[in-house]
């Protein structure tokens, strides 16, 4: 059975390499992401963690969440992050909170990919 297709309601220990990367939609140029913790691979619907990979110019398109709320975290890479229109330069290390309703996008603006962890609660953003 093959790790990214396993639903369980006990614990998961999973392999980040078996899961595979997606370009989710409103991500371009390279934003990829694995879903490591989904309601799709666990059952969750309490929460959603992702570790992202954008080459530099890639993006996801500037939304908002009705209900969701997320952290990012970076591990590697430069990215400008933009919060209801005010940009913040995010590095290595650096986080966000970001609650619904609060619009954004970001941008990998390095010379390198970047890294970063996104965590979601709820795993879906279903008003």
């Amino acid at each position: 059975m093959s790790t990214a297709s396993v639903t369980t309601s006990k614990a998961y220990v999973g392999k980040t390499a078996l899961i595979p990367w997606q370009q989710f939609p409103g991500h371009f140029g390279g934003a990829l992401s694995k879903a490591l913790v989904s309601e799709g691979l666990v059952g969750t619907r309490k929460l959603d963690f992702r570790i992202s990979h954008y080459q530099p110019m890639a993006w996801v398109e500037d939304h908002v969440h009705a209900t969701q709320e997320q952290v990012y975290f970076v591990l590697d890479g430069e990215g400008l992050l933009t919060l209801d229109g005010v940009e913040h330069h995010l590095g290595r290390h650096e986080y966000v909170w970001i609650p619904p309703g609060v619009r954004h996008s970001f941008v990998s603006c390095g010379l390198s990919p970047l890294i970063f962890l996104v965590c979601s609660s709820p795993s879906d953003d279903k008003p």
